[in-house]
């Protein structure tokens, strides 16, 4: 394990940790003061058996980290019947729990685990193949990813992972084995086996008090499920409860190797968006300001925007000497949590998303902050919407170059599990050097997150999908369809390809009016390639952001030029030609025998 990532770690061939002379492992908890609090211990025995193929480890989050891993705890058993076995166990806990922490934690703990196994599986299965004295190499895996309110699993093989709760013990998984007598212990999955992994994934809902068990075969292979429920029910300490569990399943001889991971939940984040507010919840929300006004060293000057819900300014920071962007929720009875996870959450994605192409955020240092607010960098420049109203119109070249950098900015936050939900020209900024900045991100969907009913259909409705009227939940696809009118709008000055859509009115979907009907100026396949992104049925549009990018960078390439030229007669009916030609020589072949 890394040593910048703080870990209780136990594998073999260690006895339990008393049984070394070394002090037993501490037990840690992940961020104690707030959101998620987990108590963990450990223990692992070799049995009878003459090394330990047996080990885990577990992850424990920075509290800076809290909004998104709390704990990863694996456990790996190596395969003993082929060489390399405690290799694949250390490599597999290791490489899961590594590749967990260094993925981008906006992607979701479902796509991180199931990437970190998949990565890590491959490479096990490439080592077992190339390194003769790691031939066959394999190992079960079994871990848990805490996270907000929710436990992730991930397994396979015949380790386990059992949850007590109310007195009552639940596996969790199940083992992958033959099952039939006398083939219990075949596996008929392993990590390392083949180079695709097919993995048991699951999600079970977190409640304070609830106790978590993984534990090798050599635990629950050799204790009852009744033995495992009473020495869990008697809560102990999670270390001397992983002990207790590890010495009663060594006690007889022939005993296999045993290891055993126990983590108690006891605290938990009032909801998964509330793991947003914890750096922020001690700020008040004030008043609106006005135009004028000095905040924490933030002189305010020009209204950009003042609705019913958000106030933005344009502001000079005195103190950096340079101009920024400054919201303010309006406090509302009974919506200020609300509020607050609007503003929160366009400061976090900001802060965790890196692309030229999106906006960033600037966060004011504690001791400087006396309120609420977000600050963000300010562009010079105009929004799209601006430039779509004035002539002339967008040139294909220049637009192009617009829309590729608004898929690119698109598919990162599609790749980092986030769905901007909100996609249309005023939220673009087109910056005076170049550049372009995909802006207000205060209703996207994090997949990682549960969704507050207030942002079930968030948008505008001109942009929206068919689908998103009908009350599905807002994906990818429905980023792209409003992209696609964007784009759209972009080139026919303002057009909408459906038309607009009045508030409250439900739309309805027909044909789309072609591109070409405003802008007959512009190529075929630039109309296809539209029709395409803003298609009524979402399977029929593209795949991702990523292929709709490419598609507007080589969709020239594809249409086929037609020459203005007339083509020959030979060109057009060769057969035709060679009659002509064989009729001209045969009439003067006639005409040469006439004169001799």
């Amino acid at each position: 394990m890394n040593e910048a990532v703080p870990a209780v770690q136990v594998s073999g061939p260690e006895q339990h940790p008393s049984a070394t002379g070394l002090p037993p492992p501490p037990q840690r908890s992940a961020a104690p003061d707030v959101g998620l609090r987990v108590g963990i211990g450990s223990c692992t025995h070799q049995g009878g058996r003459a090394r330990n193929e047996d080990f885990a480890a577990c992850y424990i989050a920075e509290q800076t980290r809290q909004p998104a891993l709390g704990v990863v705890a694996a456990l790996a058993d190596g395969m003993g019947g082929a060489k390399g076995g405690r290799t694949a166990a250390e490599i597999a806990v290791r490489g899961f729990i590594e590749g967990c922490v260094g993925q981008p934690i906006t992607v979701g703990v479902p796509r991180i685990s199931a990437r970190s196994a998949d990565a890590v599986n491959r490479w096990i299965h490439s080592m077992g193949r190339s390194d003769p004295n790691l031939n066959g190499m394999a190992c079960t895996l079994s871990a848990l990813v805490l996270c907000g309110r929710r436990a992730h699993l991930l397994h396979l093989g015949d380790s386990r992972i059992y949850r007590l709760r109310d007195r009552e013990l639940s596996l969790l998984t199940t083992d992958h084995t033959l099952g039939a007598p006398g083939t219990s212990s075949v596996l008929t999955r392993a990590m390392g086996v083949e180079d695709r992994l097919c993995a048991d994934h699951a999600i079970d809902g977190l409640q304070v008090h609830d106790r978590y068990l993984i534990c090798s075969d050599g635990v629950h292979g050799r204790l009852s499920h009744a033995e495992i429920l009473a020495t869990l029910a008697m809560r102990a300490a999670p270390e001397e409860t992983a002990i207790q569990l590890v010495e009663q399943a060594v006690s007889n001889s022939g005993a296999d190797n045993a290891t055993a991971l126990v983590l108690d939940v006891l605290s938990l984040p009032e909801t998964q968006i509330a793991d947003l507010e914890i750096a922020h919840s001690t700020w008040p929300l004030r008043n609106a300001p006005n135009t004028g006004e000095i905040i924490d060293d933030y002189e305010l000057g020009e209204l950009l925007a003042d609705g019913p819900y958000m106030r933005v300014f344009r502001a000079t920071d005195r103190r950096e000497h340079r101009r920024v962007i400054m919201k303010f929720p309006k406090p509302r009875p009974g919506l200020d949590a609300v509020l607050r996870s609007a503003l929160l959450r366009e400061l976090w994605i900001a802060s965790h998303v890196r692309s030229p192409f999106v906006t960033e955020v600037l966060e004011p240092t504690d001791e400087r902050r006396t309120c609420f607010y977000g600050v963000l960098p300010y562009y010079e420049g105009e929004t799209l919407e601006r430039r779509l109203l004035r002539r002339p119109q967008m040139p294909l070249a220049a637009g192009l170059e617009v829309s590729i950098k608004l898929t690119k900015a698109l598919a990162t936050l599609h790749r980092a599990g986030i769905v901007h939900r909100d996609v249309k020209p005023e939220n673009v900024i087109l910056e005076t050097n170049g550049g372009l900045k995909l802006i207000d991100l205060g209703v996207a969907r994090l997949r990682q997150f549960d969704e507050p009913e207030s942002f079930e259909s968030p948008g505008t409705r001109s942009y929206m999908a068919p689908e998103l009227f009908t009350g599905a939940q807002a994906e990818e696809s429905s980023d792209i369809f409003a992209l696609g009118v964007t784009i759209y709008r972009m080139f026919s000055g303002g057009a909408y390809p459906y038309g607009e859509v009045e508030a409250f009115a439900h739309p309805r979907f027909g044909s789309p009016t072609p591109l070409s009907k405003h802008r007959p100026d512009l190529p075929a396949w630039l109309d296809h390639c539209l029709a395409r992104a803003f298609a009524v049925d979402r399977r029929d549009r593209y795949a991702d952001a990523v292929e709709f990018a490419f598609e507007l960078e080589h969709g020239s390439l594809r249409a086929v030029p037609q020459s203005l030229a007339k083509l020959s007669l030979y060109e057009r009916n060769p057969v035709r030609f060679w009659q002509m030609v064989s009729s001209i020589l045969l009439i003067a072949l006639l005409v040469a025998l006439a004169h001799i």
